[in-house]
């Protein structure tokens, strides 16, 4: 298990090793992965429901409990991470399927999980960000409305590409693509992703 522990972070500068050790099918080596997987999952959950727009507002309310806020947070992020390693994993399972892969469900769920490593990394910026300027990253025109936040939200954005980046090598080193294909089924993957989001904010509306 120390081995995956170490995997998670080394996936940042050497991805293609760590992608292709996702190779090894045995159980005991799925079992090794999965606390790993489930740390990468809840903290890059709790990033992507930082990043969203009611979380931003939360404390426009004067009356807002801040450990409330927190431990919504900390809820909410590790459901959307839940929904996303399996939503978005069966998507990025349909997407290379579809060009002929045979790897297993399970194999492209946690392609995507370590992927997501920079995004999970990102809570990092998102602590920097808090220490700096405080209960008003949390609401609208505060302090963090400026060239600051700016900032913050174009490194966001570069987690976010990295993340990105991590997925088109995973799944060229996994299924032995060429680049022009693994990028097909990445775009296919992120076409139907996009599309899923804004039907779900369509619903939602």
């Amino acid at each position: 298990m120390k081995e995956w522990w170490l995997r998670t972070l080394l996936v940042l500068t050497a991805p293609r090793a760590v992608f292709a050790a996702l190779r090894d099918k045995t159980d005991e080596s799925a079992a090794d992965r999965s606390e790993p997987i489930l740390a990468i999952t809840v903290l890059a959950g709790i990033a992507g429901i930082v990043w969203t727009r009611p979380i931003e507002r939360s404390m426009d309310n004067p009356d807002t409990d801040w450990l409330a806020v927190m431990i919504l947070v900390y809820l909410l992020g590790a459901l959307y991470g839940a929904f996303i390693y399996w939503i978005g994993g069966a998507v990025l399972h349909w997407s290379v399927r579809s060009l002929g892969s045979t790897g297993t469900f399970r194999r492209n769920r946690q392609i995507l999980a370590f992927a997501a490593v920079p995004i999970a990394l990102s809570l990092v910026v998102e602590l920097l960000r808090l220490a700096v300027y405080g209960s008003a990253t949390f609401k609208t025109g505060g302090a963090d409305s400026g060239a600051g936040g700016i900032a913050f939200s174009v490194i966001e954005v570069g987690f976010v590409g990295w993340t990105v980046a991590l997925l088109l090598i995973g799944i060229r080193t996994l299924h032995g693509w060429t680049w022009g294909r693994a990028a097909w089924a990445l775009g296919s993957a992120l076409l139907i992703a996009v599309l899923l989001g804004l039907g779900l904010a369509f619903v939602g509306a």
